[in-house]
């Protein structure tokens, strides 16, 4: 189905701390508009840091106030010396509008149904009303099955799905992970999901590499996101590399951009010691570092896994616990399939397990041994599916690749 008409796509990311949600939607949208010359895509996001990326052509983000969730699960403003309840009315108040002024034709909000604390229900329905898609879009994998159930209870999300979205797009694989295994679905909702296969990437030929001062290529390539919570995978390393000086191979350690300023200002100067460790507190640009990787040392969110596979690199993944089991489930997962090592970093850490590990990391098999049909198809299957709800008809939606018709539409038709 060719695009008939110009058309325009709203995607909202909640990110208020870390990088995976606003790296997600990023690509989504590149997505979009290398399949449609004529779409526009605006992203919304909290992430402090959105400015720091570059956007393609056509593609452009509102960068709502910040937020931050403190350890006692609560919120507060990032920067403003606001009360949250302001900063919260504040936000919404800027997604509604910008929907107003944008008027997309397909509306897709990434992982939260109601947006973070709600803010987005108000937008979900003057879009409703204006007869607008509205997509949930989720990661492979959530949380652990009880912990999600009592969230979206909490939040009531199943009866926002039920309310106000027309599908669930899940960027994994079902034989791999099942983000929403364990709740009690109705069969209408479980109709609109649509698994689209891992969100593929690549390294952009004009993009600005790091200059590496100590190391050269082949590298072990150690990376921890945003840093916010990668402090004890550094450490770790690094004492493998103060332990074992003769590790066959050097190690790039990409701290993040979240990580504490101590923690960060103390893995360089340990870095800075060792002939065969080089640290660099971040790269907009991973993709690039990945290419020269003979292996990876990671924390296992869903971004690093989508590289680990679309650069088939061996990768050792060290996932948290806390404060989701995200990370250890898609893990252990991977893991049973040959993807990736999983190293239990719940025990005690000595130097000499993790240098083993690290000697072990380039005899491991590559991702691709394993042979998944569709492993890599989301940025291929997610245009797909945004070039037939845009373009579709009401009820003419090819229902092969999985699309419902459109509950805003049944709404209208009085369905």
């Amino acid at each position: 189905m060719a695009y008939s008409k110009p058309c325009r796509i709203l995607i909202y990311s909640h990110d208020s701390f870390g990088l995976g949600h606003l790296r997600r939607c990023r690509e989504i949208a590149h997505a979009i508009v290398e399949d449609n010359p004529e779409a526009s895509v605006l992203i919304l996001s909290g992430s402090p840091i959105i400015g720091n990326f570059d956007f393609r052509s056509r593609v452009d983000f509102v960068r709502i106030p910040g937020v931050i969730k403190l350890r006692n699960g609560e919120y507060t403003s990032l920067k403003l010396p606001l009360a949250i309840e302001q900063t919260m009315a504040m936000r919404a108040a800027i997604i509604r509008h910008t929907a107003e002024a944008f008027q997309p034709d397909l509306f897709l909000v990434d992982k939260e149904p109601l947006g973070l604390r709600g803010e987005v229900r108000e937008t979900l329905e003057h879009l409703n009303a204006c007869g607008v898609p509205c997509i949930l879009g989720l990661r492979d994998v959530m949380d652990d099955p009880r912990a999600l159930a009592e969230e979206w209870a909490r939040k009531q999300a199943v009866r926002a799905l039920g309310d106000y979205y027309d599908a669930i797009w899940v960027y994994g694989l079902p034989q791999i992970c099942q983000p929403l295994d364990g709740l009690e679905l109705p069969a209408s909702l479980l109709r609109r999901m649509v698994y689209t296969g891992y969100l593929p990437r690549d390294a952009a030929h004009d993009a600005p590499r790091v200059r590496l001062e100590k190391i050269r290529a082949p590298y072990i390539l150690v990376t921890v996101g945003g840093g916010g919570d990668g402090e004890q995978i550094i450490d770790w390393v690094l004492r493998a590399y103060e332990a074992d000086p003769d590790l066959p191979y050097p190690a790039l350690l990409v701290l993040g951009p979240f990580m504490g300023s101590d923690h960060q200002n103390d893995f360089l100067d340990r870095a800075e010691k060792l002939a065969q460790v080089e640290a660099i507190t971040f790269d907009a640009h991973i993709e690039g570092l990945l290419t020269e990787a003979v292996g990876v040392v990671g924390m296992g969110g869903y971004n690093t896994f989508c590289e680990i596979l679309s650069f088939d690199k061996r990768a050792l993944i060290v996932p948290r616990t806390a404060p989701r089991r995200e990370q250890h489930i898609r893990a252990s997962h991977a893991a049973q399939l040959d993807l990736v090592r999983m190293l239990d970093g719940d025990g005690p850490r000595t130097a000499r397990e993790m240098a083993t590990a690290l000697r072990g990391l380039p005899h491991q098999p590559l991702p691709s041994a394993g042979v998944i049909p569709g492993l890599l198809e989301g940025r291929r299957n997610v245009a797909k599916l945004v070039r037939q709800w845009v373009g579709a008809k009401p009820g003419a939606l090819d229902l092969a690749v999985g699309a419902a018709r459109p509950v805003a539409e049944a709404r209208r038709a009085g369905g």
